[in-house]
């Protein structure tokens, strides 16, 4: 046992803990007698504040009362005015998951029936709302969870041991430096190596969706070693963050991945679409469903400003991206003040639709690495209201002449803000109530996000919580989820607008839209994202106009005369937000790393914040180290 597990273990009667184990950083105790599992006396608490580490009781499985008698009573307790939908219980952990129409109701005033339900049942219940559309995605997940939920206790309890345990590499010295794998001075592929004495960490591990030649990281740097990996942490969900971690657990790594519960959900779901199109493709897949499940698995997922050790010398906080939906920025405190560190991955300092604004505010702060995607000095988007009324324009228009609008989008974060625009837009009568068509993985992201409304802004979570308000659940908005159903709507269906993946029009649904509506004039294409270099979408910002689209084994030319538009309605910062966010980050860091864009504009987003702000910077090549300390 853990010497942290023995001197808790002394401070508490004898005979009155059954087990004691880690869930991760987090430890639980396990107890038998009833009496204690409902009084403790605040000896639990007087042991948190002695150690400062997050301690939870809970009965022992043997404890808790059968479970179709539980589920009668939790039931009867909770009542119908909460609309319970779905009842979920973890025996290896003595936990019951309830999702809820209305979680006030369940919960009770002060939480007197959660405590009710604890007393009479002995299963430590938690409270979920019931989302809007019910995801199958997250109902696997959740089975993948609970069907290997012996495994996942042992895999825990072995994470907590690496991070209770002491040092394993021996201490000579004391430095921090950290390698770039991928996404130095490019878009995609976002791969760094975190290195300390005792650590090594990766922070993201994505592919580039736009490139043939080099889509993966550089996993055969010398720097790094899958045996040695101790932790990876994903800050967000999109392809070139999260796209190849399951290739590591291809290759045998069987370690903790750290995200919040959005990510690991969409990444998941966007993994599983990287199979399936690569198979389409005629391709083998760079990695198995097998390997996705083991990832989640091995995935401890983490909320906003929740602090947690992940390795001997290592601690994290997640911190609002205001990217896409549970995007994070990722605070490492390394060794006992040593070094600190702040990856923002992709940021958005601004409030959307859907997102609140990045934090800027952290505890300590001597390093940050920041993404320059639009770094350059022209690269400023335009005021959201002017978008919205262009937009607006743009439909209008289109609708008029009896056309459609495809607006090929990024199946989360992009696609959701247009379906929130778009319907606000309805709303307030700016334009016509019209039919929008979501295609690809729109709809499954959709029904995530239904899931998770405490990551979204106050306004749009709101409306979550009134299903007349809901943007998402519209009788205009329309799924198509098959070949026979998308040629329907190009055949049949009257003016529209089409949201459909891929954003950058590297294959999926968005691709048939556009051969068969791109030779019409009188339809439209709006572009709602950035286009990488090597993607079709940024052929067609460049100019090109006739499109050779494959069909089957033979290629089929296509002369685009719908009308072409630009619209950002980005989840990154344009310079000026990137600007403001240096400025407004408190406290003010000493060295600024720059990454996560094109070369030209890391370097002019680099010299830039060294003019403004006389903080040191760097805009680091792919295989280039950098020690922080």
């Amino acid at each position: 046992m853990s010497e942290i597990l023995k001197e808790i273990l002394k401070d508490l009667p004898n005979g009155k803990i059954s087990d004691a184990s880690f869930e991760g950083a987090n430890i639980v105790l396990y107890t038998k007698d009833q009496e204690f599992f409902k009084n403790d006396h605040g000896m639990v608490k007087e042991i948190v504040n002695k150690i400062k580490k997050r301690i939870e009781l809970r009965p022992d499985p043997e404890l808790c009362m059968q479970i179709e008698k539980a589920e009668k009573d939790i039931r009867k307790l909770i009542g119908k005015d909460a609309g319970i939908d779905k009842i979920t219980f973890d025996p290896q952990r003595s936990v019951v998951i309830i999702e809820v129409e209305k979680p006030g109701s369940a919960i009770g005033k002060q939480g007197d029936i959660l405590q009710q339900i604890k007393e009479k049942t002995y299963w430590v219940p938690i409270i979920k709302r019931k989302p809007a559309i019910r995801s199958q995605l997250i109902e696997n997940i959740r089975s993948v969870l609970y069907q290997n939920s012996d495994y996942r206790k042992k895999f825990l309890h072995k994470t907590g041991e690496r991070i209770y345990n002491g040092w394993l590499r021996g201490r000579k010295e004391e430095w921090v430096r950290i390698t770039c794998l991928g996404g130095a001075r490019q878009v995609g592929r976002s791969c760094i190596l975190l290195q300390t004495p005792e650590s090594r960490v990766l922070l993201d591990c994505g592919m580039d969706v736009a490139s043939d030649k080099k889509p993966y990281p550089h996993l055969e740097a010398p720097e790094f070693d899958i045996k040695e990996l101790d932790a990876v942490i994903i800050s967000h969900a999109h392809i070139d963050h999260s796209g190849i971690v399951p290739l590591l657990f291809k290759y045998g790594y069987r370690g903790p991945v750290y995200c919040t519960m959005p990510t690991r959900d969409i990444s998941a779901l966007l993994q599983l679409d990287i199979i399936k199109i690569q198979r389409g493709e005629a391709k083998e897949p760079i990695y198995s469903t097998d390997d996705v499940k083991e990832m989640v698995k091995h995935t401890i997922t983490l909320d906003y400003g929740e602090v947690t050790d992940i390795t001997p010398d290592v601690r994290i906080t997640l911190y609002n991206a205001g990217h896409i939906l549970g995007s994070a920025m990722v605070h490492i405190h390394v060794g006992n003040g040593l070094h600190n560190f702040l990856y923002t991955a992709d940021l958005k300092f601004a409030k959307t639709n859907l997102l609140s604004p990045a934090n800027t505010h952290f505890p300590r702060l001597e390093t940050m690495m920041i993404e320059s995607t639009y770094g350059a000095k022209d690269a400023i988007t335009q005021n959201p209201r002017d978008q919205d009324k262009f937009l607006g324009d743009i439909i209008t228009e289109t609708l008029k002449r009896g056309g459609k609008v495809l607006m090929p989008v990024l199946g989360s974060g992009r696609a959701q803000e247009v379906i929130a625009l778009v319907e606000r837009m309805i709303r307030e009568g700016t334009i016509d109530k019209i039919p929008i068509y979501i295609d690809g993985m729109v709809w499954d992201i959709t029904a995530i996000h239904t899931a998770y409304p405490e990551y979204l802004n106050s306004n749009i979570r709101e409306q979550i919580f009134h299903k007349d308000n809901n943007p998402f659940i519209q009788d205009n908005i329309k799924q198509i989820g098959s070949s026979k159903e998308r040629k329907e709507l190009l055949e049949e269906t009257g003016p529209c607008v089409i949201l459909a993946t891929s954003g950058m029009l590297v294959g999926g649904p968005s691709v048939e839209y556009l051969k068969e509506l791109g030779n019409n004039p009188k339809n439209s294409l709006v572009f709602t994202c950035y286009q990488g270099e090597g993607s079709m979408g940024r052929m067609i910002q460049s100019g090109v106009k006739d499109i050779n689209f494959k069909n089957g084994t033979k290629n089929e030319l296509v002369e685009l005369k719908l009308e072409i538009h630009k619209l950002e309605i980005t989840g990154h910062s344009d310079r000026r937000e990137l600007m403001n966010f240096v400025s407004r980050c408190t406290p003010r860091p000493k060295k600024i790393i720059v990454n996560h864009g094109e070369s030209s504009r890391c370097l002019d987003l680099a010299r830039s914040i060294y003019k403004v702000n006389r903080i040191e910077t760097v805009a680091p090549r792919n295989l280039e180290s950098i020690r922080l300390r």
